[in-house]
Formats: C-alpha cells, sequence, structure tokens
C-alpha cells in the first residue's frame, strides 16, 4: 500500500481565514474556519484592507489549529496548497506568502490551487463514487460558470455569466431590501415565508449562448420595482419580493444546467460554490435531475462557502499530476479557470 499523501492547505482569498489537513484527496483530518462576516456586516460587505489585516492576525493561530485538530505535525505533511487566485489581492498575498515561508522553512513542495477549482473538488469530500467527467454549475459571489469537470483539475467552460455573478446579485438586491449582509443566506431565508409567483421578474436569455448567464437585467427589474413601489407609497412583503427574485435567478441556473448535461450526454451533475447552500436552488435542482434520470451532486453547506478542505482537495490531485509551484508563486487577483 502506498505512502498517505497529507496536504496542508489555506485559503484566504476574500474574507475567511482557514487551514485544514487532508489525507488522499478525499478524507477531511481537520477543517479550521475563522470567518470575518460581523466585522464586513457592519459595512454592508467586505472592506479589503479590513480583511487582509485579519487575515494577518489569525493565519498562524487556524494552522497550528488545523494541525492539531488532525494529530499531525509539519513532519507528517506531505505538501502545501495555497490559494493564489482569484480573489482579492491583499487577503490572498497572506496565504500565499505563508505558504510559501513554512515550505520553505519544512522543506515541503509548494502547490498553488485556483479558488473555483477547489470549490468544484469540495464534492469529492462527501462522494465517493464522484469522479470526473461530469458537468458542474459554479454559483458564488463573485463567479458563475457552467463547466465540463474533464478530469481532475481540467475544465471546460460551456457558460459563464456575461455582467454580475449570482451571488453579487444576491448581495445587492438584499441590501436594497434592508435585508443587509451577507445577502445569500438572508434572502434564501426571507424566501422561505414568500410567494415565488408574486412577481414574474425576468429571465436573460443570450442568443447564440445558450449556456450563458445575466444577471444585471434581473437585478435592475427589483431595483426598479421597488423604486416604483417606493414612489407610489406602496408597501412591499419583502419575502414576496426575496422569493420572486430568487426564484428567477433558481430557474436560470437550473435550466442551463440539466440542458447541458443532456445535450453533452452526462448523466452526473454537481453544484460548487457558495450559492451552492442556497436551498431553492438544491430542491429545484434535485427535481428536475430526478424528472430527467441525472445523479446529482452537492457539498455540506461548510464545504459550499469558503474553506480549506477544498482547497486540499483540490491541491492533492495536483500533487498528484506533478504540479509544483516555485518560490515566486504569487497572489493573482483575476486568475481565469484553466489557468496557471
Amino acid at each position: 500500500m502506498s505512502e498517505d499523501v497529507l496536504i496542508l492547505a489555506i485559503e484566504s482569498s476574500c474574507d475567511e481565514t482557514a487551514a485544514a489537513v487532508v489525507r488522499n484527496g478525499r478524507e477531511v483530518l481537520s477543517n479550521i474556519i475563522s470567518s470575518q462576516i460581523d466585522l464586513h456586516t457592519l459595512y454592508g460587505g467586505v472592506v479589503p484592507e479590513i480583511a487582509s489585516r485579519k487575515h494577518i492576525e489569525k493565519i498562524n493561530q487556524v494552522i497550528e489549529e488545523a494541525l492539531a485538530k488532525a494529530k499531525v505535525t509539519l513532519n507528517d505533511i506531505t505538501a502545501i496548497g495555497v490559494t493564489y487566485g482569484p480573489g482579492l489581492v491583499g487577503a490572498l498575498l497572506v496565504g500565499v506568502a505563508e505558504a510559501k515561508s513554512i515550505a520553505y522553512a519544512a522543506g515541503k513542495p509548494l502547490v498553488g490551487v485556483h479558488h473555483i477549482e477547489g470549490h468544484v473538488s469540495a464534492n469529492f469530500i462527501e462522494h465517493p463514487d464522484l469522479e470526473p467527467p461530469f458537468v458542474c454549475l459554479i454559483v458564488s459571489g463573485g463567479h458563475t460558470h457552467l463547466v465540463i469537470v474533464k478530469d481532475y483539475g481540467e475544465f471546460e467552460i460551456i457558460g459563464r455569466t456575461r455582467d454580475d455573478a449570482a451571488g453579487e446579485a444576491f448581495d445587492k438586491v438584499a441590501r436594497a431590501v434592508g435585508l443587509g449582509y451577507p445577502g445569500g443566506p438572508k434572502v434564501d431565508k426571507a424566501a422561505k415565508d414568500g410567494n415565488k409567483h408574486a412577481v414574474e421578474f425576468p429571465r436573460a436569455k443570450i442568443e447564440g449562448a445558450p449556456y450563458d448567464f445575466s444577471f444585471s437585467g434581473l437585478k435592475s427589474a427589483v431595483l426598479n420595482y421597488i423604486n416604483h413601489a417606493n414612489m407610489m407609497g406602496e408597501e412591499i412583503y419583502v419575502p414576496d419580493l426575496a422569493a420572486s427574485f430568487q426564484n428567477a435567478v433558481v430557474e436560470s441556473l437550473v435550466t442551463r444546467a440539466v440542458a447541458a448535461a443532456k445535450e453533452y450526454g452526462y448523466q452526473k451533475v454537481a453544484l460548487a460554490g457558495g450559492v451552492a447552500s442556497n436551498t431553492a436552488l438544491r430542491q429545484a435542482m434535485e427535481e428536475v435531475c430526478s424528472q430527467e434520470g441525472l445523479k446529482l451532486y452537492y457539498p455540506s453547506p461548510i464545504f459550499c462557502t469558503d474553506n480549506a478542505a477544498m482547497i486540499g482537495v483540490a491541491a492533492y490531485y495536483e500533487y498528484q499530476k506533478g504540479s509544483r509551484a516555485g518560490w515566486d508563486l504569487n497572489a493573482v487577483p483575476n486568475l481565469k479557470l484553466g489557468e496557471r
């Protein structure tokens, strides 16, 4: 039996400082997350400078905790994996500098990980039967992609947003109706008490690009609806508005993901990214995939939002392919999926 591969993973792309130890790409021995949500809620969104400073404060602490919880030392670690993009440049730099320092001092290989590849890889943690190829819908605050996962770390993008990401639209609508930050979970919660057909908001279709997304028109329609109601002195029932907006987003996501799986001939569909924890999206995907005879996979909510366990999984498969980063590894805030 070959020796276990233990990855110490570091994630600091936005406002979570996280470290994890992952064994053989599928088993999470520890997953420590220090969240800054309470801090950024004061400002209605993430403040990059504050996020970077907080990462510096917390990063050693979460790494020590991750090693201790996994009952391993740095000597036991095979390689260090770290998110190097995309994300906030200052936040990314903290994690990259830390990972390089540890790898250099401990004499361990360094593996740079694409943050979105990490989100896709989160599906491997709890689904031992899931292996490429499959279709994956990646939905987060900064990204909305529809991809074919051809192999571990190998992607073909067949659809992407032309403007706002779905998660970004959730945040802006939540702010407009006074639900606050973070928008996704708050809209999801409010929508549970609402009628999703109360307001029929538009669903954008892009000519010649059936799998691309656009949410700016939907966001504008919601803001116009709010402004019109305010001008007319009409009261807005927030749960109805939240449910109607959410329904428009979910419908756009689900129809494209399922149509792509059928057209390209894949039986497996996965969800990834922070918005993959949205209950309406999960329910709608389950219903449609069941009707179409497709197998649906998605991570537990803790692995949907930013965490280091998913980075450890992605790093393992990159490590197995022979991918190594040099000491010149740098933060790449606008790193595209598929780039290295």
